[in-house]
């Protein structure tokens, strides 16, 4: 299992490289059921993963001129500041039991699957259908401007989201940036990868004081997923973006059904012996 996880921790990169986004979906899952990693931990591990590996893709889209500072620090702030605060003080209080209905016994670390398969689930129909985005691009004009109050709404909640189950949301991050600030979308995806990168690895930092983390796991995981992010980048030039992550958003959603039923159906004996 060990092996097939260090696989799928090159497709993390690989994905990222070729479809601009979609890879830190799958962090929390590769490392709790191929590496046996406990899930709440899995969600402090995954914001180091996906925060560095979207931290190099995001130096190379600055190179190209794809990154917008001026939005990056607007929209990244409150982001940064919601993520902290849900690490460092909001899962630590989270209560194991979260709640017992009868016999039916919700663990904190079913109740962290749980909620990243929904994300997974609203991840993947934005890849499987991502008209609308491109819709809202075509009705943006060449004059940036900001919708501030949506931004701070959105980069709090975005922020929150990733606290809990340590994904970088870029799915929401990047029609975000299309509509509130009028970023063109390639400057979007850009833009995205270096709020991702600031608030995760800020989010990471609020961990450090509550658990025992397992650095050489770490950064073997983070290198090969840095490693598939210069190989997706190779491979965009010749693959077709738009079928490959409609593909890939089909594959999540797959995903993200199968860890609910997995959750609902086999997790609640195993919440009640306090795993």
């Amino acid at each position: 299992m060990e092996i097939l996880g260090y696989i799928t921790s090159v497709l993390i990169g690989v994905s990222l490289g070729l479809i601009g986004g979609g890879g830190s979906i799958l962090t929390v899952p590769v490392l709790v059921y191929l590496f046996g990693v406990d899930p709440v931990l899995a969600t402090a591990y995954s914001l180091f993963i996906v925060g560095t590996t979207s931290l190099i893709g995001s130096i190379t889209k600055y190179r190209e001129g794809m990154v917008n500072l001026k939005t990056a620090v607007i929209f990244g702030i409150p982001s940064i500041l919601a993520v902290f605060a849900t690490r460092a003080f909001l899962v630590p209080i989270i209560p194991n039991p979260v709640f017992v209905i009868g016999s039916f016994v919700v663990s904190k670390a079913m109740l962290m699957m749980g909620l990243f398969a929904i994300l997974m689930v609203f991840a993947s129909i934005s890849m499987i259908q991502p008209k609308k985005v491109r819709t809202a691009e075509a009705t943006t004009d060449n004059i940036q401007t900001f919708n501030y109050p949506m931004i701070l709404l959105e980069g709090t909640l975005v922020g929150l989201l990733t606290g809990l189950v340590g994904a970088g949301g870029g799915f929401l991050i990047i029609p975000a940036l299309v509509l509130f600030s009028k970023l063109p979308m390639k400057k979007a995806v850009g833009t995205s990868l270096l709020i991702i990168a600031a608030k995760s690895l800020f989010g990471f930092l609020g961990d450090l004081s509550h658990y025992h983390l397992d650095w050489a796991l770490l950064g073997i995981v983070t290198t090969l997923a840095i490693g598939g992010t210069f190989v997706g980048n190779h491979l965009s030039r010749s693959m077709d973006g738009d079928k490959l992550k409609k593909g890939f958003g089909w594959f999540v959603l797959a995903m993200g059904v199968y860890i609910l039923i997995k959750e609902l159906y086999l997790n609640p004996a195993a919440a009640a012996l306090g795993h």
